[in-house]
């Protein structure tokens, strides 16, 4: 099994985020909009926003 640990989480603290508890995919996160979290909707919603925008954003296709 792998384990991953964050630079900016010092005793449970994040540094990062004035040095609120460590919640990995919480608002101002490095991981927030980049990874899926299977257990929070919340946390997952700006990497949906994010998906949304690039789809929107993409030249329309072009089928014959």
């Amino acid at each position: 099994m792998a384990s991953w640990g964050c630079p900016h989480e010092i005793d449970g603290k994040c540094t990062r985020i004035n040095n609120l508890p460590c919640d990995p995919g919480m608002k101002g996160c490095v991981l927030a909009g980049r990874y899926v979290f299977a257990n929070s909707d919340e946390k997952n919603k700006r990497l949906r926003e994010k998906q949304a925008r690039e789809k929107d954003s993409s030249p329309p296709s072009q089928d014959k």
